[in-house]
């Protein structure tokens, strides 16, 4: 390299001053730290999207511009999981390759073209002969190259740790020991691509060249990096001798070890050079002259004969230069002295512990967000289903209202800790009740959320979302990565989503599941992955024992009547209008009343407010009514009630799709679900004479009953739903795969792992 580059790169690595190339470079430098900073901060937040792979993929990477030893520690990673009997792939970019077009190409056992595919696949490709290696710019389409034609069972990637755009199960982060950070700018003012403080992204930082530094300078490293990057796995490691070999003028044979003390002249292009020379330099080689090319340098006939003539010039009997130069080196070339090649490889300080971590940050980790009593009851039922087929998975629920009782009664860890607002839900229908959930700190609740969101960024799977198009957003701007959607809340039997909705689910969202068809059907017209396979309102009613309906009920003859006070802080009070209501009806017919307490209700606090009534065991008594309280799924007590009187919103959909007919409310938020509902559901005022009378001509009229059966069961639809998302993402994600992945390996490293800390498991509650 000519001397303004090499005093250019002394700056840059902090081992020159320069005051010229600092007044040139640091306002470029200052410009490249803004435009990365906004480029991450559009990845965190969804504005540019990252994509889960089909495949579990583990990034090998780092901050700096080279010359971190990616490449034999990418090599290390993969020998690893063949002597486990697992079959790994490689993705990289193909550094030095000159058609570097997006369509990925396969290199298997050291077969491709070296202005194709660059030096480094070649390199690991001929080293690896059994691996195949996707080479192309867009990672995604060659981690599907790999899954499709490779038949790997995990994917190591080159070099990606500012490839946002694919997501990653794990991202380990080489910091060269060296030249860390060069002189602390970014580029091109220094080495630095990002900095420091984003080693926080990465989930392991692992030291390399440890043994090319003094101890001191080590542990003052270390504690730099603990400090950027407090709490994550921190381990170092080094290169060490496999052996000799020679290049021949076309390919490498193995050669006789070189003795120490043997003159040599080094010639090299990779992005740290002064590290190679301290390699051969500790083996006790004299080192008559060095030769420094740019990275990747593609040498010329006239380099090979320049690189000769210095041999004999400075007294060298050998030349020696790294693995990779040699698929630099001119094809035929003929060398008038001995090219010899050191075959390194590299070693973990403390292994064990190394891939015990690894395989801890595979782990799958699963969020299920939902925001409304019905839609924690979907989430619930998904989570139970993922959990049957990823027992080992960890499972978060993340409510965006409520206190999220129906995870916890399901032993789900919830995520952050629930904050109820007065209303029960956010506002859609009253400003008055929006100004109440303001007062109450529903601002202050959403940026708590979006901070627990923050703190699980990089660490989960694709977002679950259970809702609408609101908690779409909210998960996309926490996690950056398009969150899969049952959309439970919109149908073209309420006007359909907005042109807004559209786009948004047509750009951010991974796939959509509607609750009927022809919602899917219109949402495919604005190209949006849209897939109806059943309603997901309608699994919460077909996952129940039949059996056991029966003996929810009151023993006797006559009707029945269901009722359900809500879910929300209306309940409370709602509950003494569906009461009085229910006593007026008694006295019209013979019938029997069973009334479900919705989770996130505090019986308690309900039950003393209704002085007029005693209560004895699971009986609410007045006069001649007799309630019978439960606490069951709503559906369980559905299958058996000839009519609903109900203040729910999902729990009166569940029922009408049973073929239940629905008596309510003539509110805002009831009128909306009257559209969907159709004819199956009656509004009145909120009176409970009215209310009374409407259910007594119900009962009394079969076809009426009939009739309004029939248009809730054709209104909601079928099950199914549930099950074909958990296909989906044990399936098509690969979730499944990478469940037993992290078994297997588990299994491996059972004695290790049970000498780690928990600490080293993603912390969850709010600060």
């Amino acid at each position: 390299m000519s001397g303004p580059l090499n005093r250019y790169l002394d700056y840059t690595r902090g081992k020159a001053k320069n005051f010229l190339y600092k007044l040139l470079f640091s306002p470029l430098g200052l410009l490249y730290e803004i435009g990365v900073s906004c480029r991450n901060f559009a990845y965190d937040h969804g504005i540019n999207s990252s994509f889960e792979p089909s495949l579990p993929v583990i990034s090998v990477g780092n901050i700096t511009m080279g010359g971190t030893n990616k490449t034999p520690f990418v090599e290390m990673l993969a020998r690893r999981f063949l002597a486990l009997g697992l079959r790994p792939g490689i993705v990289t970019r193909g550094y030095g390759g000159k058609k570097k077009g997006r369509s990925p190409l396969l290199v298997i056992n050291g077969q491709g073209k070296r202005d194709e595919v660059g030096d480094e696949s070649l390199l690991l490709s001929s080293r690896l002969p059994d691996v195949p290696i996707a080479v192309s710019l867009d990672r995604l389409a060659a981690l599907e190259r790999l899954h499709s034609e490779g038949g790997v069972d995990i994917a190591i990637s080159d070099d990606t740790f500012q490839h946002r755009r694919m997501a990653r199960d794990v991202d380990i982060v080489l910091i060269d020991a060296t030249c860390p950070f060069g002189n602390g700018n970014l580029f091109p003012a220094g080495i630095l691509r990002e900095p420091p403080k984003n080693l926080m992204r990465s989930h392991i930082v692992v030291i390399t060249k440890s043994d090319q530094v003094d101890k001191d300078d080590l542990n003052s490293l270390i504690a730099a990096v603990q400090g950027y990057a407090p709490g994550k796995p921190l381990f170092t490691s080094k290169l060490v001798l496999e052996k000799w070999q020679r290049w021949d003028g076309d390919a490498l044979v193995d050669a006789d070890p070189l003795k120490p003390g043997v003159p040599v002249l080094i010639f090299s292009a990779i992005g740290n050079p002064e590290s190679f020379r301290n390699f051969i330099e500790s083996m006790g080689f004299d080192v008559k002259e060095e030769l420094r090319y740019r990275d990747h340098h593609l040498y010329s006939r006239n380099d090979l004969d320049d690189i000769m003539r210095r041999c004999s010039a400075v007294g060298a009997q050998v030349a020696v230069c790294t693995e990779k130069d040699v698929y630099n080196l001119p094809r035929d070339g003929k060398a008038s002295f001995p090219v010899f090649i050191p075959s390194v490889m590299t070693t973990v300080d403390d292994g064990a512990n190394f891939f015990a971590a690894l395989t801890k940050a595979l782990r799958p980790k699963i969020v299920i967000s939902s925001n409304g009593h019905g839609e924690d009851s979907m989430a619930c039922m998904l989570a139970d289903r993922l959990k049957r087929d990823l027992p080992k998975a960890q499972i978060y629920a993340f409510p965006l209202v409520g206190k999220g009782k129906v995870f916890e009664d399901a032993g789900i860890e919830v995520y952050p800790p629930p904050f109820d607002t007065p209303s029960g839900g956010v506002i859609k229908y009253s400003f008055s009740e929006l100004l109440k959930d303001i007062r109450a700190g529903l601002f202050g609740h959403i940026k708590r959320q979006l901070d627990a969101w923050s703190r699980l960024r990089g660490t989960i799977r694709t977002p679950l979302c259970v809702g609408d198009v609101y908690l779409l957003l909210h998960a996309l701007w926490g996690q950056g990565m398009p969150p899969i959607l049952l959309a439970t809340a919109k149908t073209v039997y309420l006007r359909g989503h907005l042109v807004i909705e559209r786009w948004i689910l047509r750009n951010k969202a991974r796939r959509v599941w509607t609750r009927d068809e022809m919602t899917a059907f219109e949402l495919k017209k604005s190209s949006v992955d849209a897939v109806y396979a059943g309603n997901p309102i309608m699994d919460l009613a077909s996952d129940n024992n039949n059996e056991a309906d029966e003996a929810l009920w009151p023993t006797g003859e006559g009707y029945r009547v269901l009722l359900l006070p809500g879910s929300r802080q209306d309940a409370y009070n709602d509950v003494k209008l569906l009461l009085r209501a229910a006593e007026l009806v008694s006295r019209e017919l013979k019938a029997s009343f069973l009334m479900v307490i919705a989770p996130s209700i505090e019986w308690h606090k309900m039950a003393s407010s209704l002085e007029d009534y005693s209560l004895s065991g699971d009986i609410l008594e007045k006069d001649d009514l007799k309630v019978k309280v439960a606490f069951c799924p709503v559906s369980a007590a559905a299958r058996r009630a000839d009519v609903l009187l109900g203040l729910g919103g999902t729990a009166n959909q569940v029922c009408a799709g049973l073929g239940v007919p629905v008596v309510s409310v003539d509110d805002k938020g009831k009128r909306v679900q009257k559209k969907l509902l159709g004819d199956a559901e009656v509004l009145v005022k909120r009176d409970p004479r009215r209310l009374a009378l409407e259910v007594v001509s119900i009962l009394k009229d079969r076809e009426r009953h009939r009739y309004m059966s029939s248009v809730g069961r054709q209104r909601m639809g079928q099950p199914g739903c549930i099950e074909d998302v958990t296909g989906y993402l044990l399936y098509e994600l690969g979730w499944k795969h990478r469940h037993d992945l992290y078994c297997f390996l588990e299994d491996k490293f059972l004695d290790v792992f049970n000498e780690i800390n928990d600490e080293e498991e993603v912390k969850l509650g709010v600060e």
